[in-house]
């Protein structure tokens, strides 16, 4: 089927799946993201195909073709693989969600498709998702197969997340992800189309109370060229404000009110000292009254938000 004017076409062979087209339905959906991986995307497919099958887990697989420049999407249909085919890219978040929009296996599984992630453990992490909403593959604090450059952002960026989630989070934009699908698709309509897709939904997890899980995994060394630009980390790092605002809010509102409480005492003290009272110690407890106020209203609204549907 080809759709015009900018829309995606989705190619499904009879030939798709092996496990995936038997009499058993689905117990997997397998969505890879590709843009500009045609050196990678076929030994990706067949690793996936090959692991699962031997492993006699049902699936169905997807590849997105995000808008390659380069022979991505002719690639891929050599293998006989479901693609869905976007003739512009969009981005890294809308390739998984018009993924996972086309699959109804009642588990989701994400792999990128540059080589550097393990398909072999995809069959644990698929066992761990019958207890967990969702099981991550953690390249590690080394993430040796990250380049050097990138691990001082990583590290910076994990440890906020970690702290304004209020949960230990060792590896934030992992590639590699296995979801329950209710649970996933309870946060679509949060998930940009960008990189932080991943950063994204393991905030809304964690921030919800869901169980998450995180698998050790040996991060290998990319085909290609890295999509990711250092510009990124500045959008990770707002991304990561704003759901905690959304999520948990009183973990940014009820620090930057104590610290301007603590101002305020603090001028006030001095004042007291030199015998010369102001008004900066009056204003500086007053606004840490405020900045408490719009956070109590805050997390008030984020409570009546994250209730379940019909509760």
């Amino acid at each position: 089927m080809a759709i015009s004017g900018g829309k995606m076409r989705t190619v499904d062979p009879a030939t798709s799946n092996a496990a995936g087209s038997n009499a058993h339905a689905p117990a997997v959906a397998v969505v890879i993201p590709a843009y500009n991986e045609e050196n990678a995307i076929i030994p990706t497919i067949e690793k996936v195909r090959q692991v699962l099958n031997e492993a006699k887990i049902p699936f169905e697989l997807v590849v997105v073709n995000d808008g390659s420049k380069d022979g991505t999407a002719a690639a891929a249909k050599t293998t006989g693989v479901h693609l869905v085919d976007f003739p512009h890219n969009g981005g890294y978040g809308r390739a998984l969600k018009a993924g996972i929009a086309v699959t109804k296996a009642p588990l989701v599984a994400i792999i990128d498709a540059d080589g550097t992630y393990p398909a072999e453990m995809l069959p644990q992490m698929i066992e761990m998702a019958a207890y967990n909403q969702m099981v991550v593959g953690d390249r590690g604090v080394a993430m040796k197969g990250v380049p050097m450059i990138r691990k001082p952002a990583k590290w910076v960026l994990n440890n906020l997340a970690s702290y304004l989630a209020g949960h230990k989070i060792t590896d934030l934009n992992s590639g590699l992800r296995v979801f329950q699908r209710p649970e996933l698709e309870r946060f679509i309509h949060l998930l940009p189309n960008a990189f932080s897709f991943t950063t994204t939904i393991t905030l809304c997890m964690l921030a919800s109370g869901f169980n998450v899980s995180y698998l050790p995994i040996t991060y290998g060394k990319r085909v290609g060229v890295s999509k990711i630009k250092a510009v990124d980390f500045f959008r990770f790092m707002m991304l990561v404000f704003r759901l905690t605002v959304y999520f948990q809010p009183l973990r940014i509102f009820l620090p930057l009110g104590a610290f301007m409480f603590l101002i305020g005492v603090g001028k006030a003290v001095y004042d007291v000292w030199i015998d010369n009272l102001s008004e900066t110690a009056i204003f500086g407890m007053l606004g840490a009254i405020v900045i408490w106020s719009f956070g109590l209203i805050a997390d008030m609204m984020a409570r009546m938000q994250l209730r379940p549907p019909g509760a």
